[in-house]
């Protein structure tokens, strides 16, 4: 094993947190809070032309309002599919539609849905921190399975696990801000 095998692990395992990180803060962005957010969206799927689309690639989405979505699709006639894929959704809105544009107001959350909320970000932030955590593990075992078979010393073992210590603590640290921004935007009104 040469250095460049190395440098490849350690980028691999780097890359593989920073999906981690990327995949939780998609999933947090899409997480409803009494503010309007085009990226409220972004997991709801249309039904048009025979497929399952993105509703963003069939229409512009905006938020002229902060507490506003409005929806201007391209082709008028799938606005009927639109609406059935919001009603669809588990965002609990419901959509106004004159015919050229979809308007979605965003209600404020109550009490109690801020709590929920801030439960299931909380458990989405441990989810990408037990992924990272995993990642750790597999590439540590790597590293160990290479001292044993004399492809590295066991001070490059231990030279490399402080490595790859030193990028969890880094994207689990990245993981914990995108929580407190979370908690912080569903805190408010």
């Amino acid at each position: 094993m040469n250095d460049n095998d190395l440098d490849k692990l350690m980028q691999d395992t780097e890359e593989a947190m920073q999906k981690a990180v990327e995949a939780i803060s998609k999933e947090m962005a899409s997480i409803r809070t009494g503010i309007a957010s085009v990226s409220l969206l972004d997991n709801i799927k249309v039904e048009c032309y025979g497929t399952s689309t993105p509703i963003n690639q069939v229409a512009t989405v905006s938020a002229p309002e902060p507490k506003l979505l409005m929806i201007q699709p391209w082709d008028k006639s799938i606005i009927p599919n639109i609406e059935k894929a919001i009603y669809g959704s588990d965002l609990g809105l419901t959509p106004v539609n004159d015919g050229k544009v979809i308007r979605l107001k965003v209600p404020s959350l109550t009490e109690e849905r801020r709590k929920e909320l801030t439960k299931l970000v909380g458990r989405l932030a441990e989810e990408g921190k037990i992924s990272i955590r995993r990642t750790r593990s597999d590439t540590n075992k790597i590293l160990k399975d290479m001292e044993k078979e004399k492809e590295i010393s066991e001070d490059d073992r231990i030279r490399y696990e402080n490595e790859v210590q030193k990028l969890t603590d880094k994207y689990c640290g990245e993981i914990d801000i995108l929580l407190e921004r979370k908690k912080e935007e569903l805190m408010k009104e």
